[in-house]
């Protein structure tokens, strides 16, 4: 029973990390139908720039803030110089340009950071939290606090906001957003903001657990895409959902089976969903935008 729940602990700290990752998935394709593959370099960005930050003398939480302003940046910088330039091009070939600027900001990472793995040091200490026989590292109540504390503050923002509202309505009908004065390109451009932001705080409180490199995101944005589709692409729940199942059968699959394919799981996900459930678990009926 301790190695079950030991299990369950790992499982969803992980997941927690895949789910908000996913939700940087889902910010984007709601707004711009836009998969963004970049989204895992987020990731990097706010864990590797925390790292050297304070390195460099800084505290925490000012290296923390600069890291995420720095990420909220590239995502401004992506919308705007790649994906704005593009707008009506192919889903395919938007892929594409998330993929090439993937490969870009890895290429910039290895010159402003270097190619080693680097960690942060716990935010409340190492010593372990006893619960049942199994141990609960304090690092994994901040990834699971900062999982539900940007879930709620997403659904707020979005449901009792004009400006989260605008977001909505962008996603339901463009067109009729324009129409009625919202200013869609700022919009979007929060979208890819807002996303760059959640993708860097999940580096940061990951960093610790995980290790950071600058190329650790690649890895990160295929799970995160598997637990957005299984949730259902475009629907926050789902990415919430998905990313904490595809984080337990991780770590069940590496406990009790083997670790040599643990990373192998989001990608057997991929194709389940593909074949079984196109439309993820909590995906609606298909809507045409024009």
């Amino acid at each position: 029973m301790s190695e079950f729940l030991q299990l369950v602990f790992s499982g969803l700290t992980v997941g927690a990390i895949y789910a908000l990752i996913a939700l940087g998935f889902t910010l984007i394709y709601n707004a711009s139908d836009v998969i963004n593959f970049a989204q895992g370099d987020f990731v990097m960005i706010g864990g590797m720039g925390t790292v050297f930050l304070m390195a460099s003398g800084l505290s925490l939480p000012l290296a923390t803030l600069i890291a995420v302003v720095a990420a909220v940046g590239v995502g401004l910088l992506l919308h705007r110089l790649a994906i704005e330039p593009a707008r009506g091009a192919s889903p395919v070939t938007l892929i594409m340009i998330t993929i090439g600027a993937s490969i870009f900001i890895k290429g910039v990472a290895q010159i402003v950071f270097d190619k080693q793995f680097h960690s942060l040091p716990a935010f409340s200490g190492d010593a372990p939290i006893p619960i049942g026989g199994a141990t609960l590292l304090p690092q994994s109540l901040w990834v699971l606090g900062t999982a539900i504390g940007l879930v709620v503050a997403l659904y707020l923002f979005l449901e009792h906001t004009l400006v989260g509202k605008g977001l909505l309505a962008t996603a339901a009908n463009r067109l009729a957003a324009k129409l009625v004065g919202i200013n869609v390109t700022l919009i979007l451009a929060m979208a890819f903001g807002l996303s760059a932001a959640i993708g860097a705080l999940a580096g940061v409180v990951a960093t610790p657990i995980t290790l950071t490199r600058y190329d650790i995101g690649t890895l990160f944005a295929l799970k995160g895409f598997a637990a957005a589709m299984l949730g259902g692409m475009g629907n926050p729940l789902g990415a919430v959902v998905g990313g904490l199942l595809i984080g337990l059968l991780e770590t069940f699959g590496a406990g009790y089976v083997s670790s040599t394919y643990k990373d192998a799981v989001a990608f057997l996900m991929i194709l389940f969903v593909l074949f079984f459930l196109p439309r993820g678990l909590f995906g609606g009926r298909s809507v045409e935008r024009v």
